[in-house]
């Protein structure tokens, strides 16, 4: 539902374009792991990936579930709350671990959080939290890096310019792209992986900005 929601309503909004490292199908259960600078970013990333036939189950924030009828279609769908800061925050890895071992796809926001500068560049994604290594760890999944530029230019910054980009959107039609790296496998151990995730990310976030010749702003400049 995502997905195809995702992929027939962005078009409204801008242009996506989408570059990949691997032809042919993934590996059966990899986690897909993106950087994410934009609450419209999810979209943008599940339309690129549905265009290469990779329709993932998604780490959503907990929530959405407090909407009936979409926590319905979202429980239907497979997808997977995450409840962050809480008890049962370790739940969500428990569910990805058991759809990876089904042969699903799993899409995962390693980073735990949006940056905080308010104005529309891209930026380099922040360090990465360790649950994606340790779910790797216990699946031994491969890991598909996704970098993604332009979401930032449809919504981006407080609550009043998001609302006014994603309205102006249709008009100035923002570019997007979406590069997705080829499959990894992390080293096992936690530091380790977080830090070989964190690079193969940052460096398809690389390919995506300059394809649509968006400047690369390091972390230390995000204020």
């Amino acid at each position: 539902m995502l997905s195809r929601a995702a992929a027939a309503l962005l078009p409204f909004f801008g242009r996506l374009t989408v570059t990949r490292e691997a032809d042919g199908p993934y590996p059966v259960g990899s986690v897909f792991v993106a950087n994410h600078d934009s609450v419209a970013d999810p979209a943008v990333v599940l339309a690129a990936l549905r265009s290469v036939d990779v329709m993932p189950a998604v780490l959503v924030t907990a929530g959405l579930w407090r909407m009936p009828l979409l926590g319905r279609a979202l429980t239907q769908e497979g997808h997977i709350p995450v409840h962050r800061g809480s008890a049962r925050a370790s739940e969500a890895l428990a569910a990805a671990a058991e759809a990876l071992g089904a042969g699903r796809h799993v899409l995962i926001y390693a980073e735990g959080g949006l940056p905080l500068h308010q104005d529309a560049r891209c930026a380099a994604p922040l360090p990465f939290r360790t649950g994606l290594a340790r779910l790797v760890a216990a699946t031994r999944a491969p890991v598909v890096p996704v970098g993604q530029v332009g979401a930032r230019r449809l919504c981006s910054g407080t609550v009043a310019k998001q609302l006014a980009g994603v309205l102006t959107a249709p008009a100035r039609r923002p570019r997007f792209h979406v590069h997705i790296g080829s499959p990894v496998r992390l080293p096992a151990e936690t530091a380790r992986g977080t830090s070989v995730a964190h690079g193969a990310v940052s460096a398809a976030w690389r390919r995506a900005a300059h394809a649509v010749g968006e400047p690369v702003r390091t972390p230390g400049t995000h204020g």
